[in-house]
């Protein structure tokens, strides 16, 4: 299992969302990815993503400028 980050800051939307999605299909199951946004949109499109996907939001997190979403890399073959 390994924890990797992904700098999606100045990424408007769907762009967190597709490299979050390029990112988890390089990653095994159990893997963790924290993506880093300053498009607070994704704290609701990372989410949808995840579960339509099989994977899980394990946190996030919100300040004024950015947002952190940290997901475990699910089973899913559909990547």
């Amino acid at each position: 299992m390994s924890h990797h980050e992904l700098d999606a800051r100045r990424m408007l939307c769907p762009m967190p969302v597709i490299k979050t999605q390029n990112l988890v299909a390089t990653l095994k199951p159990g893997d963790t990815v924290e993506v880093f946004c300053t498009d607070h949109g994704a704290l609701n499109d990372i989410p949808a993503w995840s579960r339509i996907n099989g994977h899980e939001v394990i946190a996030s997190h919100e300040s004024d400028s950015e947002v952190s979403i940290t997901v475990r890399v699910g089973d899913s073959d559909d990547e």
